[in-house]
């Protein structure tokens, strides 16, 4: 088998659910789709802007959607949800507002509640963005990967896969370097995995990171 397909769609009604929740007719279907994406795309802005954590990680898991005629149900799942929950009336306000100008949204109301998940770095994305400030800081990326690796021990995973692709080290010719630790089975339906795909930027180019977390197997 190839492993061309995402992992997450793959498993879409079996293991995994979607993250945006609505109805649309076809006609509509991808005006909603785009603005599924502003969202998402405004918030991280918004917590990159305006927390700020040493380990250089915003720390956000996912974002859940769900859409009413009359309501926009934001949730976000985060990690270290700290920085945003200091001073948290007036920084979601600020946030709702923010969403509010950028959507024209005057019929519907938008509600945005943040929920803290219980271990962090069993997070694909989580563990991405510290892999991505790493990289930034010029550390080794054998040396991040296995950093990594040892912050989901705490995680109770069964297995974990990690691969960066591109110039990496500054290097002239582009390569794919990849550690694996535990069971991944990626072909298997009925296997829990979490996946994420991450783009950093750094001096010396694009690099492309992507994790296989396998949780579980029903």
């Amino acid at each position: 088998m190839g492993q061309k397909i995402n992992p997450l769609g793959f498993r879409l009604g079996t293991t995994q659910n979607h993250h945006s929740l609505w109805f649309a007719q076809p006609k509509n279907y991808s005006e909603g789709l785009q603005e599924d994406q502003k969202i998402r795309n405004c918030i991280q802005n918004y917590v990159q802007k305006n927390t700020k954590i040493s380990s250089g990680v915003e720390g956000i898991a996912r974002i859940e959607i769900q859409k009413r005629i009359d309501l926009i149900q934001v949730i976000i799942f985060m990690g270290f949800p700290k920085p945003l929950l200091e001073n948290q009336p007036r920084r979601i306000e600020e946030l709702q507002t923010t969403l509010q100008k950028e959507f024209h949204s005057v019929n519907r109301k938008l509600n945005i509640a943040i929920t803290k998940i219980a271990k962090p770095y069993g997070n694909p994305n989580i563990l991405a963005e510290y892999i991505a400030s790493q990289l930034k800081n010029r550390v080794s990326f054998r040396k991040a990967m296995k950093k990594a690796i040892e912050l989901t021990e705490q995680a109770n995973i069964k297995g974990i896969q990690v691969q960066i692709a591109g110039r990496i080290d500054g290097k002239e010719i582009a390569r794919v370097e990849w550690i694996r630790k535990g069971r991944v089975p990626l072909q298997t339906i009925r296997a829990k995995i979490d996946y994420c795909s991450y783009t950093v930027r750094t001096i010396y180019g694009v690099l492309g990171i992507k994790i296989w977390i396998f949780l579980d197997e029903e």
